[in-house]
C-alpha cells in the first residue's frame, strides 16, 4: 500500500468533516504522498483544520474551498490529482426530508460533478463513500446515495479508453462521528430519547473505516461495492451501555427512519464474494467491463442471503461499551 500512494496526490471531498479529518491525519502519518487536497465549502472548518496541523505537515496539505455542486470549481480542484475520496454529502435523514432539493444537488449532482471532473482530469481512481441507507431506501438521503452509487458504477463505462476507475465503499454509522447518536447520548445527562425499542444499527469505528476505504481504493478494478463486516446492536442497548441509570423515553419513529438497516440485499448477494472481514458486490453482467470474465468466478456459488442490522445482535453491554469507546 505504501508504494501505491508514494508521491501521489489525493483529494478528499468533505475533507473538513469528521471522516476527512481522520483520513488526513492517517495519510500524513503513514504515507509519503506528494500532496493531500482538502476540498469543502466551510471556510471556518478549513481554518481550524489548518491551525491544527504541525508546520511540517502543512507543506503536504492544500486547502481548497469549494462546493461539489460547482462543476468548474470541482474540475479545477481535481487538476493533476491521482486519487479522489468522495466523502462530501448531506447526510442527516430528518433535515434531508425537509430539504430534498438541497440533498439532490449535493448527493446526486455533486457526485456526477466529481465523476465528470475525474474523467476530464484523467484521475486514476475515484471512490465514493456510501451508506446502508442507500439500500432499499425509504428516505431522500438514502435515495440520493443510491443514485450516487449508480452514477459511480456507470462511470466505469463513460471513462472509456482513458480508464479512470470508480468504485464504492458502503458502510453504516461511524462511532463518534459528528452528529451521531453515540455522540449525542454520551453528552446526555437527564433522558435518552429512542425512537423505537427494537431499532438496530450497524457500527464501525474511524480506524477501521479509514483502513477499509484505503484498502478498497488500492484494490478495486472498477464498479465494485465494498462492504465491511460490522458490529450491530439495538439502540436501546446502546443507552444501557453508555449509562444504565438514565431513563429512556420512546418517542416514535421520525420521518424517513427505518427500524433496521440493510447493507446487502438478497438480489445483490447473488453477485457477492465473501472474505474474512468484508464482502465485495460485483457489478451486473451487462456492464461490459474489461475484467467482466473474472466476475462470475468470484461469486459465492448460488448462495443468497441478506445482511441486516437485526441479525446476530450484540447484546453484551460490556462489548457494546468497548465498541462505542473506539474513536
Amino acid at each position: 500500500m505504501k508504494s501505491f500512494f508514494k508521491n501521489k496526490t489525493i483529494l478528499i471531498t468533505g475533507g473538513t468533516g469528521s471522516f476527512g479529518k481522520k483520513m488526513l491525519s492517517y495519510l500524513l502519518k503513514n504515507f509519503e504522498l506528494k500532496k493531500i487536497i482538502i476540498f469543502s465549502r466551510d471556510e471556518q472548518k478549513h481554518h481550524r483544520l489548518l491551525n491544527s496541523l504541525e508546520n511540517k505537515q502543512k507543506d503536504k496539505v492544500r486547502f481548497f474551498i469549494g462546493d461539489v455542486r460547482d462543476y468548474e470549481r470541482v474540475k479545477l480542484a481535481l487538476k493533476n490529482v491521482d486519487y479522489v475520496i468522495h466523502a462530501a454529502a448531506m447526510k442527516h435523514v430528518y433535515l434531508s426530508e425537509y430539504n430534498p432539493h438541497e440533498v439532490i444537488r449535493t448527493n446526486i449532482i455533486g457526485s456526477q460533478n466529481i465523476l465528470n471532473a475525474s474523467i476530464e482530469n484523467k484521475c486514476k481512481k475515484t471512490i465514493l463513500l456510501s451508506s446502508d441507507k442507500a439500500v432499499e431506501p425509504i428516505n431522500i438521503y438514502g435515495a440520493t446515495k443510491l443514485c450516487a452509487e449508480k452514477i459511480f458504477i456507470a462511470g466505469n463505462i463513460y471513462s472509456g479508453k482513458q480508464n479512470t476507475k470508480f468504485a464504492i465503499v458502503r458502510y453504516g454509522n461511524v462511532v463518534a462521528s459528528e452528529g451521531s447518536v453515540i455522540q449525542k447520548f454520551q453528552k446526555e445527562k437527564k433522558l435518552f430519547e429512542v425512537t423505537d425499542k427494537e431499532m438496530t444499527r450497524f457500527w464501525i469505528n474511524f480506524d477501521k473505516a479509514i483502513k477499509f476505504v484505503l484498502m478498497a481504493l488500492c484494490n478495486f478494478k472498477g464498479a465494485e461495492i465494498y462492504v465491511p463486516k460490522m458490529k450491530n446492536f439495538r439502540i436501546i442497548d446502546l443507552t444501557k451501555a453508555i449509562n444504565s441509570k438514565i431513563k429512556v423515553k420512546i418517542t416514535g419513529k421520525k420521518p424517513g427512519e427505518k427500524i433496521h438497516e440493510t447493507l446487502i440485499t438478497v438480489e445483490e448477494s447473488k453477485r457477492v464474494k465473501e472474505f474474512n472481514d468484508h464482502f465485495i458486490i460485483y457489478p451486473e453482467e451487462n456492464f461490459k467491463l474489461k475484467y467482466s470474465n473474472l466476475i462470475k468466478k468470484n461469486y459465492n456459488n448460488n448462495k443468497t442471503f441478506e445482511y441486516k442490522s437485526n441479525q446476530s445482535l450484540i447484546k453484551n453491554l460490556n462489548e457494546i461499551k468497548k465498541i462505542v469507546s473506539l474513536k
